[in-house]
């Protein structure tokens, strides 16, 4: 494995993922300014700053880990006053005459506006009042009284909250309220922390477009690439040695391929009438075929010919999806009675047709929401992996520097063709775009997916209110969900961590 190709690989990776994450964020920043929010930070990765430029109020900028990216957009957690605030007490306030409580159209950005107008204006109370009583006196020495620690620790999260409050809205000027995120409409929230995720999805299509119906993929064929001499029963096969398995016996029955003369090259065109276009059509045509003598249609050096084919019925190991034999109680292989040719299909490449197309992408994608659902259970496993002496399942998940350490083994190997190395690194970059989609709908704060479940309940909570009779009320309090936030970071700090210790002491070799 060349130490050249291996880097070439790494660093190819983390172009490809740094692209796809500069996309994620467009997919937020175009509509955010299409919709007039203040975006002040576009960045790609984390951590110290590489190079950054100014283009009107937004910071442009690439930092060093590519881990990630992020927009900044004033207003994610919204003043907690404008989350009380309702159309009906802002009506006929001075410097608020274009709210009507009655009005249809009527949306957060109205209120919040008017009440920043009407707060800078000293018109409504500045801040929410604390309950009353206070802090309970202590008794005793140094004793606290009941509830005492959990006045302080709800103090504790309410500074927090106050905290973030300030921070998400420190850069919003006087007068620009409505440029902020949590003066959008709901739609309008929806098509913004839409927009990264959809991306996502969008560049795992076109990539894997280009891997299956561009490139294409090895799938067996119709034409002969050898025949089997013999046709020896699963039953019996395990019942011989390894080295024997494999080799005819006196008094093995021969296959039909072997009677009939079936020759290297040869094109199986149709079985018993049916038309042939794949493997799989072959193979279930054979199958279905047990014990019965059927026409058999080849083509032969340009030339078609008929041949009557005694399909004999054998015994064969059942597998699953996968390919992986399927076992029985006892830990025997499962076995099953069905036809057998005894040819080995020639293996091409072949694109995907395009109306199997759609079809193939929504599997694949409902494999990675399964996946992404399986993911508790696999970072157990990853922690029992790391933590003993067991094998990583190469199939399980892994962290960026083992994606890393996959893209330079499959650029570093002489053991793919070039278009095969294309079409691997491709398909790499595809599956984890669609993952990234899949893993940003999470409907868990701060990913994409948690600010779309806040926006789809504010709209709820919005129509509620309206068919209450209660009218319009602000903005949903996102701050509310700051330990639930810290919690959802802490597992995935926590997550990055582990899959980083197997990545680096326990890592996936694709080739030994």
């Amino acid at each position: 494995m060349s130490p050249l190709l291996y880097a070439l690989g790494v660093v190819l990776l983390v172009l490809g993922v740094s692209i796809s994450i500069a996309l994620h964020e467009l997919g937020h920043l175009i509509p955010a300014k299409r919709f007039g929010v203040k975006v002040t930070h576009y960045m790609i990765g984390f951590g110290p700053t590489l190079f950054s430029f100014r283009r009107g109020e937004t910071e442009y900028g690439v930092k060093a880990l590519p881990l990630g990216g992020f927009i900044a957009m004033p207003g994610m957690y919204p003043p907690e006053d404008s989350t009380h605030a309702r159309a009906e007490q802002l009506v006929g306030a001075p410097g608020a005459q274009d709210i009507d409580a009655d009005e249809d159209g009527i949306d957060a950005a109205d209120i919040v506006t008017a009440d920043a107008r009407l707060r800078a204006a000293g018109e409504v109370a500045g801040s929410v009042p604390a309950p009353a009583g206070g802090d309970a006196a202590a008794s005793g020495a140094g004793a606290e009284a009941p509830g005492a620690r959990s006045r302080r620790r709800g103090r504790l999260f309410e500074r927090t909250m106050a905290d973030a409050r300030e921070f998400s809205n420190q850069e919003i000027d006087p007068g620009e309220e409505h440029r902020t995120f949590y003066a959008l409409t709901v739609p309008r929230r929806l098509v913004v922390m839409f927009g990264g995720p959809f991306v996502n999805l969008l560049l795992g299509i076109g990539v894997m477009a280009i891997v299956l119906l561009g490139i294409g993929t090895i799938q067996p064929t119709t034409t002969v690439a050898s025949t089997v001499e013999c046709a020896v029963p699963a039953s019996e096969a395990v019942e011989r040695p390894a080295d024997q398995r494999t080799a005819c016996q006196p008094g093995d029955p021969l296959t039909p391929a072997w009677e009939i003369g079936l020759q290297p090259g040869d094109v199986i065109v149709s079985i018993d009438g049916t038309e042939l276009d794949d493997w799989d059509e072959l193979a279930e045509a054979v199958g279905r075929s047990a014990g019965e003598t059927v026409p058999m249609v080849i083509e032969r050096d340009g030339q078609q010919q008929t041949l009557q084919v005694p399909i004999i019925a054998t015994e064969r190991p059942v597998t699953d999806d996968d390919g992986v034999p399927v076992l029985n109680d006892d830990g025997t292989p499962r076995t099953e009675t069905t036809g057998f040719l005894g040819v080995s299909p020639t293996q091409e490449r072949r694109p995907l047709g395009v109306l199997e197309f759609p079809g193939e992408m929504a599997e694949m994608i409902g494999q990675t929401f399964q996946a992404l659902f399986t993911l508790p259970e696999k970072l157990v496993e990853i922690t029992q992996v790391a933590l003993s002496d067991a094998e990583r399942d190469p199939n399980g998940p892994i962290g960026m520097v083992g994606v890393g350490r996959v893209a330079g083994e499959i650029v570093g190997t002489d053991r793919l063709e070039v278009i095969e190395k294309v079409q691997v690194g491709l398909s790499l970059l595809g599956s984890l775009n669609l993952f990234l989609f899949a893993f940003n709908m999470v409907p868990l704060l701060p990913l994409d997916g948690g600010h779309v479940a806040v926006a789809l309940y504010e709209g709820g909570r919005r129509q509620v209110n309206l068919k209450r009779g209660h009218g319009i009320i602000g903005p949903f309090d996102t701050a509310r969900l700051l330990p639930l936030t810290y919690a959802v970071v802490g597992v995935l700090l926590g997550m990055t961590v582990l899959l980083l210790y197997v990545d680096i002491f326990k890592p996936v070799v694709l080739f030994s």
